[in-house]
């Protein structure tokens, strides 16, 4: 039998294929796939910021739920029609130097790029990469399980507590999965974002949300905590302007969080840190138990996570999908219907 496949081929070029449906290796499971959402990594990889690392033509992506379609040799505890979503990261070649951090180990490989990914009808992965889903999750929302974990492992990062301040720079996806995510733990949340529609989304999702070019974000923040500032500040917009005022709106012995990725060294007011006693703290990828708990708040189906769904196409559609991010970049999460 065969199947349909997107790859992408370099040039902001993705191609729609056929291949044949491959029988699942040993300590592998087949997966047909039900969503794969589209991320920033997926538009880096369009736009060729990622082909240095990537094999062309390649299929993406990595956010993703679907249903065991057919299970190989030596896989236990999963059965054929297990609704289940893949954390991604192959970290078979993890050694004693990573200090049982896999999930950072030195030789990490990110399953949907740096090999196959989910942007395909049916995927073969390594059974170990598994979550299983209760019966009755919503497919289309279990997508948001990645970017969610995400979220998760940098709120637990951060050891926000109840009842504390946190400031997210940044009303992007991931930026607004933080600020859900540290709502729930009964933080007080301000979102700072200049982007009117984005704001306009986090107001839809309940979220208090300012817009720093129309007022001094630091103030407001004073003026919301009895001048304590912010108890955690997430850094998500990966921008020289969220770097100069994270540790502007921090308070004493506050800790920020660097959720963004920065390519290249950039300035920060280190005197601050010295000052304030501040706390700058890595954070990259999830842990199970980050999944877990991003799994737990998917099924739950209390916080409105499907407001970020701006739309679901077929994956056959995949070249216009990412045009239409280019010349809407302010979507939040796009979904590839991967069985049409």
């Amino acid at each position: 039998m065969n199947m349909i496949a997107t790859q992408y081929d370099g040039n902001k070029t993705f191609s729609v294929v056929e291949k044949k449906i491959e029988s699942p290796e040993q300590g592998e499971v087949r997966i047909k796939v039900a969503y794969a959402g589209v991320c920033g990594t997926d538009v880096h990889i369009y736009h060729g910021m990622m082909d240095k690392r990537v094999s062309i033509p390649q299929t993406i992506g990595h956010e993703m739920s679907g249903i065991i379609d057919a299970i190989g040799n030596d896989v236990e505890g999963f059965a054929k029609g297990d609704k289940v979503v893949v954390r991604p990261l192959d970290d078979r070649k993890a050694k004693a130097s990573d200090k049982g951090f896999n999930h950072i180990c030195e030789e990490l490989k990110f399953i949907g790029i740096d090999s196959p990914g989910a942007m395909q009808q049916y995927w073969n992965v390594p059974a170990f990469t598994l979550h299983k889903l209760k019966e009755n999750t919503d497919l289309k929302l279990a997508s948001l399980i990645e970017p969610l974990a995400v979220a998760t492992h940098d709120v637990r990062l951060s050891a926000l507590r109840s009842g504390e301040t946190a400031v997210i720079l940044g009303g992007g996806p991931i930026g607004l999965l933080v600020a859900l995510v540290a709502k729930e733990t009964g933080a007080n949340v301000i979102v700072s974002e200049v982007n009117e529609n984005r704001i306009a989304k986090a107001k839809e999702l309940g979220l208090h949300v300012v817009n720093p070019l129309k007022l001094d974000l630091t103030n407001y923040v004073k003026e919301q905590t009895e001048a304590r500032l912010a108890d955690v500040v997430f850094e998500v917009a990966g921008v020289q302007p969220t770097l100069d005022i994270m540790t502007d709106v921090a308070g004493i012995r506050g800790r920020i969080v660097m959720v963004a990725i920065h390519g290249q060294p950039k300035p920060v007011d280190l005197f601050k840190f010295f000052w304030k006693e501040l706390k700058l703290i890595g954070a990259r990828v999830y842990e199970k138990e980050d999944y877990e708990k991003a799994i737990a708040l998917i099924t739950a189906n209390e916080l409105p996570f499907k407001l970020l769904i701006t739309d679901v196409q077929p994956l056959s559609n995949i070249q216009q999908v990412f045009k239409n991010i280019d010349n809407n970049p302010d979507g939040m999460k796009i979904l590839m219907d991967c069985q049409l």
